[in-house]
């Protein structure tokens, strides 16, 4: 298993951070790009459906900028009123995001809902050039996506992938607009704010799941069973353990706090249990680079009166229960 010291933990986070900059800048610019195109073709082509998928990219850039300001803010070092880190304000950044992404999808369904109320009303047909920058438009939010979400999964950062969920949404917006471009030449304009109804169900199950991923952060949600599982088999790796009596874990923003409880022979001197806290405490923080602190406390294991077997015994811990 790979493993990192302190001084390549703190390489390793200012890497993360200009990771989600620069792959962040980079969708700034194409955001950009796709804006001026498709609000371009949306007058020239005579779409308003362009025009507002050209005003959601304008958005967009907004929404990176949200991110890089909630990255850079994640990643400052621990001070006296923030003793603990900055990381959940990029929970906070995530959060704010999601709200946007829903004000999106709520101002597309309203406006679904008003066209096809309003269906009789004077409609242009969309020319050639609107289709040819719907397609671009698609295919360069899919590479966003993918190049985005990978880079998030990469660092393990809530606001980039939160971003990235924000791209697949625009992917199905582009998708919505070129079927109601297509419609609208095949003489069926209700396909339009049809296919903006769907768009908008897309777009806030995303938000709502964005959303829920960061609350899950910023209340100290335990971590994954199959990362207690890992947690729980380092520290019985470790000599002189004996059985784990506790353990608990809490996401803080995109890292990790462990607080366990371990069972030692209780004939051992303090110098020697200290050794023993210390060695699980340094396995862990080594064992993954997510893992930022953790608390061990010794418990005194008396083989004469606790008959219990080694290794056995149920680990307590909230929200989820590992056996050995």
């Amino acid at each position: 298993m790979k493993t990192i010291n302190k001084f390549d933990a703190r390489l390793l986070a200012q890497e993360e951070r200009k990771t989600v900059i620069r792959v962040s800048m980079i969708m700034m610019f194409c955001n950009l790009f796709l804006a001026s195109m498709k609000g371009l073709a949306g007058t020239i082509g005579h779409s308003s459906a362009m025009v507002s998928d050209a005003i959601n990219s304008a958005s967009d850039v907004l929404n990176t900028l949200i991110v890089i300001v909630g990255i850079r803010m994640a990643t400052k070092d621990s001070d006296h009123d923030h003793q603990y880190g900055h990381e959940r304000f990029e929970c906070i950044a995530s959060i704010f995001l999601s709200s946007l992404i829903a004000v999106s999808g709520i101002t597309v369904g309203y406006n679904a809902i008003l066209a096809i109320i309003e269906h009789d009303r004077e409609l242009f047909v969309p020319d050639t050039l609107t289709i040819i920058a719907a397609v671009v438009s698609i295919l360069v939010k899919e590479g966003m996506f993918w190049i985005t979400r990978s880079a998030a999964r990469k660092v393990n950062s809530s606001a980039l992938m939160a971003n990235a969920m924000d791209y697949r949404t625009d992917t199905l917006g582009s998708l919505g607009v070129l079927a109601s471009i297509i419609g609208a030449r095949l003489g069926l304009p209700i396909l339009d704010p049809i296919a903006s109804l769907v768009i908008c169900i897309f777009i806030l199950k995303i938000a709502i799941d964005i959303f829920r991923d960061a609350a899950d952060k910023m209340l100290d949600k335990s971590c994954s069973p199959a990362v207690m599982e890992s947690i729980t088999g380092t520290i019985l790796a470790q000599n002189g353990v004996i059985r784990i009596d506790d353990l608990k874990t809490r996401l803080f923003g995109s890292k990790i706090y462990v607080d366990t409880e371990i069972a030692v022979d209780s004939r051992m001197t303090l110098i020697d249990a200290h050794n023993i806290s210390e060695a699980v405490h340094h396995a862990l923080e080594m064992s993954n680079p997510d893992i930022k602190h953790c608390m061990v406390h010794v418990n005194p294991y008396d083989p004469v009166t606790d008959t219990e077997p080694t290794h056995s015994a149920e680990v307590k811990h909230h929200g989820h229960a590992v056996h050995h």
